[in-house]
């Protein structure tokens, strides 16, 4: 085992870049790193939380980020340990990993301090820069299962902000409803959007090119959780807001129906009345053809589930590959 600060290329994309942020003096929670085949020893390591998270060989980088393909537990305490950390090496040869991957790949896995948040988010660095948060921890909001707050900022200026219903939040392994107050208000302060914003700036700088943050707050304490290459996203126009997370289901006609999945991203070229029972299932749409008024929009809508339409070529989009549709910036961005 090494600390994580010392991380390099040898154990993953997500582990290497947070060593080096780390090394840079950015605000990266503490923790170490066990590298593919190692033992593994906790005897020096304090009672968490702790965040146990993949770093493969093959996440993270600028043409895949893995998002989602491999197993990631909060809120692991001493005893759980050894039990998340062999799960995690454990999904480097899962299905959903092999399909996804379709090459060898080695797994490192990062046992890292999980910082108790107040409010959590993703950060997309460039001009304009887009923020996504919600209270607690930051899975609500990665997973797709609130509507977070969004803003828009240029030159850490805030350009535009909506407030999202924020019903639940997320703290340590539990899931409860947010109190109507929060859900009325804006989880971040300007203070605090400037000073992403200039996280977002300087981690870009020092990379060398746009990025995907998570960050958290502790209080006004900004932390750092992960930094990644943003993938080459795709455009549409909006149909229905929201925000959603979920693996690409092509579906050409309706003899494919059957093999849609509970939280998959359809994707089709569009839909008619036939299609009307996948919207119960489904996380979110893409379609090629269409606009606000169409079918697929409207029925989106009603279930609540975003939609992006008039995506060219959304169909070439590999079957299982991950996905996070943005149905306010008609953004979709997949590994």
């Amino acid at each position: 085992m090494i600390s994580l600060a010392e991380a390099g290329p040898s154990v993953g994309g997500k582990a290497a870049t947070l060593g080096l942020l780390l090394r840079a003096g950015f605000p990266v929670p503490p923790g170490i790193v066990i590298p593919h085949g190692a033992s593994v020893d906790l005897t020096s390591l304090a009672d968490g939380p702790y965040a146990v998270r993949s770093s493969a060989s093959t996440e993270d980088t600028a043409a895949r980020s893995a998002a989602g393909v491999y197993e990631s537990f909060l809120g692991v305490h001493h005893a759980q340990l050894a039990d998340r950390i062999a799960a995690t090496r454990a999904s480097l040869g899962s299905e959903r990993a092999a399909e996804y991957r379709r090459t060898d790949a080695r797994m490192a896995v990062i046992v890292q301090r999980q910082v108790d948040a107040d409010v959590s988010g993703v950060l997309f660095t460039g001009s304009p820069t887009h923020i996504e948060a919600s209270w607690g921890l930051g899975e609500s909001v990665v997973s797709g299962r609130v509507t977070p707050d969004t803003y828009t900022l240029a030159d850490g200026n805030v350009l535009e902000r909506r407030l999202g219903d924020k019903a639940t939040r997320v703290d340590g392994t539990t899931t409860t409803p947010a109190s109507p107050a929060d859900r009325a208000r804006y989880c971040l302060t300007d203070s605090q959007l400037r000073d992403l914003w200039q996280l977002g700036e300087a981690v870009e700088q020092l990379l060398g090119a746009p990025q995907d943050l998570e960050f958290a707050f502790a209080g006004e304490h900004l932390w750092l959780l992960q930094a990644r290459p943003i993938t080459v996203p795709l455009h549409g126009t909006t149909g229905s807001p929201g925000t959603a997370s979920g693996p690409a289901r092509p579906v050409h006609t309706p003899t494919d129906f059957p093999r849609v999945r509970p939280g998959d991203i359809l994707i089709c070229r569009y839909t008619d009345p036939a299609w009307t029972p996948l919207f119960r299932v489904i996380a979110g749409i893409i379609t090629e053809t269409g606009g606000r008024l169409s079918h697929a929009a409207i029925l989106a809508r009603e279930h609540r589930i975003p939609a992006i339409l008039a995506v060219p070529n959304a169909l070439t989009i590999p079957e299982g590959t991950p996905l996070t549709l943005n149905g306010i910036t008609g953004v979709i961005h997949h590994c």
